[in-house]
């Protein structure tokens, strides 16, 4: 096998051919037949509650889970078509297919939400302790909780399919707009079209000049489709707002609390803890503004690099670096990520035509996972890396569980991705005798607890205001500004100062644009504080917590976060002695990074 086969995936393995094999075809045609088969015994058995009908109910359950298995593999696919080539057209259709598929599943969960709903709680009891059902118990009977806080079922089928081509097309105009808008920018004497991901890379220049210049490029490009981001923002917190008052549902709080499997007094132990700390990045940002030579800290200097690193790695070499680290504290974990790589579940090569990012997939009917990066040999590629393999680490330890036991919530979805990083940079760190490479390695992991502590909770201040206000009306773009602004403001203290703020960062960031899940932002703060949680007791008890951690991660898809935290690590997460305890494990590089910055 040449080195170049080495850093593009195995995708033949599941479907040969990519986007034109007629083993895909075949299996979206499956689908579609096992969805009308579904759907057959659905209108065979709606409104047959008894017991004489509980084991035709429990043949339908079975069927939507192995229908979700199909889905997720199907969709799993199709991302990874549109991934590698952004230009996929077929893929993209099969992207479009496979969300219809979702839909119709979705509507057909809404069928037994239907019949769940009307059984009495003795007899559910009776009905989840069969075969195959008792192993998902805690997911039917999350499922019911939630089903009972909804509209009639027929109401909620209409949504689902009123949702395909108004609620979430508004998500899908916004990557659309943002996908297509290009800015020119000079640089070296040269001038280039280009997309706002590329421009988004040049805010990581060690120049500022180029930093502050891809900023106002930035702004402008924004502020020329402001208003039409502030539409679709309005409409889709409009269409959520108009579903939960039709639910009853007072707080705007609550489905995202409810998907995260986490109370509300956790979060607000979580962000009282955080508010508590920002005032703890003053050295840290002193400290690097001696050694960016600026005077003052504006929002386009929080991704400035300092330090450097004076060697590059081969892609082998970032893989054996891992396997070796990760090893020292579990075989397993390191075994696991040596065949992953060897088996080529990883799609690194630098070239064009790729999207931007990365990310970690599972397809759970080969109990496999496939990973989408772009490495080039820095030290951040390498932490990608890693960082994505804990994800596949993680769905490797469910692979076993039904799929209903896997289902775990975004807030603990980045455990074992964090872990690994941490896990990584500290070897680096520890490895490293160069002055220079050491303080870029301590930069980043503290800017990115940076990020985690002040600009998701600016996220999520705005989040939290917009839909209050959005209740009473339509929000326009001036006063999101506004909002954002103060939000901003908030989370950051005078860390950012004078004029340099982002007041459209809400119209450029596309987390709030994603109508899959709502408060797309204190999951990541969430997860990252429970992962350096999580750390720290690794590094306390060493390979002796490796088992414990394993069982953690098994249980994520079958308890809550509560329930993880207090069963693997004797916490109670609404108290904040766990988040202040997680926060000084973040905050701890502040003072051997100012000692460095001299």
């Amino acid at each position: 096998m040449s080195s170049d086969d080495m850093l593009r995936w195995d995708l033949d393995s599941l479907f040969p051919g990519g986007s034109a094999s007629k083993e895909y075809a075949e299996f979206l045609n499956r689908i579609r037949e096992k969805l009308d088969s579904a759907g057959q015994l659905l209108d065979k058995i709606k409104n047959q509650n008894d017991l004489l009908h509980f084991g035709e109910w429990r043949t339908f359950v079975l069927s939507l889970q192995d229908l979700y298995d199909h889905i997720r593999h199907a969709g799993a696919f199709a991302g990874c078509l549109t991934s590698q080539n952004v230009n996929d057209e077929l893929g993209h259709s099969h992207e479009a297919t496979v969300s219809q598929f979702g839909a119709r599943w979705q509507v057909l969960m809404t069928g037994f939400e239907e019949f769940a709903i009307a059984v009495g709680d003795q007899q559910w009891q009776e009905f989840v302790a069969q075969d195959g059902l008792k192993e998902i118990k805690f997911y039917l009977d999350d499922l019911r909780d939630r089903a009972r806080a909804k509209m009639a079922p027929e109401m909620e089928k209409l949504a689902i399919n009123l949702a395909v081509d108004g609620y979430h097309a508004w998500n899908r105009l916004y990557d659309k707009m943002a996908g297509d808008l290009r800015v020119d920018f000079e640089e070296n004497g040269r001038t280039d079209r280009i997309s706002l991901g590329q421009l988004s890379s040049k805010l990581e220049s060690p120049d500022r000049k180029i930093r502050e210049t891809a900023f106002m490029k930035l702004q402008e490009a924004w502020e020329s489709r402001a208003e039409l981001a502030a539409m679709a923002l309005n409409s889709q917190a409009g269409f959520r707002l108009a579903l939960y008052q039709n639910r009853g549902w007072q707080s705007h709080l609550y489905e995202p609390l409810r998907i995260a499997r986490l109370k509300e007094e956790t979060l607000a132990a979580m962000w009282s803890a955080v508010a508590k700390s920002i005032e703890r990045f003053k050295p840290y940002i002193i400290a690097k503004k001696k050694i960016l030579g600026i005077d003052s800290f504006k929002w386009f200097d929080q991704t400035a690099p300092v330090g450097k690193l004076n060697k590059s790695y081969s892609y082998p070499e970032a893989c054996s670096f891992i396997v070796e680290h990760l090893s020292s504290f579990s075989e397993e974990m390191g075994a696991f990520s040596r065949m992953a790589l060897d088996k080529r579940w990883v799609e690194s090569e630098y070239r064009p035509g790729k999207a931007a990012g990365g990310f970690c997939t599972s397809f759970p009917l080969k109990k496999e996972s496939r990973i989408f990066m772009t490495f080039s040999g820095t030290f951040g590629g390498l932490s990608t890396l890693a960082h994505e393999l804990g994800h596949a680490y993680h769905s490797f330890v469910l692979k076993d569980k039904p799929s209903f036991a896997s289902r775990y919530p975004m807030t603990l979805a980045e455990t074992a991705s964090t872990f690994n990083e941490l896990r990584v940079t500290d070897a680096a760190l520890e490895s490293s005798d160069d002055h220079e490479e050491k303080l870029m390695l301590l930069d980043q992991k503290i800017a990115n607890g940076f990020t985690m502590l002040c600009n998701i909770r600016a996220r999520f201040i705005f989040d939290d205001t917009f839909y209050t206000e959005r209740k009473k009306g339509f929000v326009p773009r001036s006063r999101l500004n506004q909002i954002m602004l103060e939000a901003q403001k908030q989370a950051y203290g005078d860390l950012i100062e004078g004029d340099g703020w982002h007041p459209l960062f809400w119209a450029s960031k596309l987390h709030f644009f994603i109508t899959a899940m709502p408060f797309y932002n204190f999951p990541y703060t969430f997860g990252f504080l429970f992962a350096n949680g999580v750390y720290d007791r690794a590094l306390k008890e060493g390979k002796s917590f490796a088992k414990r951690y394993r069982a953690l991660l098994e249980d994520t898809g079958s308890m809550t976060n509560e329930e993880i935290a207090e069963k693997h690590l004797g916490e109670n997460l609404t108290h904040e002695d766990f988040w202040e305890d997680s926060i000084d494990r973040v905050l701890a590089d502040i003072e051997p990074f100012v000692k460095m910055a001299g």
